[in-house]
């Protein structure tokens, strides 16, 4: 078992890292006790990785809500091709929005996580989260590209 979540840390802390921001340690032990916890519950190992990842994003919304934190850090994945200053202004534009805003945005965009999967993570449902996309899109897309006056 140590061998197990020892190979698995790497992948835990960094899927908590963009969702718990300075909290992704905590997240990341929480998530590894939960892991530890549940693993005997799980039917098929090959779903083991899918399930850890559940598991982990989990984890670290309930930390990161539980810290008061704010759930990511920019979109790194999402940003890659874009170039350092773009990088800097999608994280400056996710920090204005609302934490429920930045939490589905990341869900999706970062995690590729359908509104169904995004549902169960976040206790909401289905139609929450709808809403809370619809709207976290437009905010990001007005305050990416603010209208001239």
């Amino acid at each position: 078992m140590n061998d197990l979540l020892g190979h698995i840390a790497p992948f835990v802390g960094r899927l908590c890292l963009p969702i718990a921001r300075g909290h992704s340690s905590d997240a990341a032990q929480e998530a590894m006790l939960a892991i530890y916890r549940g693993i005997r519950g799980l039917r098929e190992p090959t779903a083991f990785y899918g399930w850890v990842k559940a598991v982990t994003v989990r984890e670290a919304v309930r930390t990161s809500r539980r810290m008061d934190r704010a759930p990511a850090d920019g979109l790194p994945e999402v940003a890659q091709d874009a170039g350092s200053l773009d990088r800097v202004h999608i994280t400056d534009v996710l920090d204005r929005l609302s934490d429920q805003h930045r939490e589905v945005l990341t869900l999706r965009a970062v995690y590729g996580m359908n509104e169904q999967e995004m549902a169960a993570t976040l206790a909401l449902p289905v139609g929450t989260v709808r809403s809370r996309l619809h709207r976290a899109r437009r905010h990001f897309q007005d305050a990416w590209h603010p209208r001239s006056a």
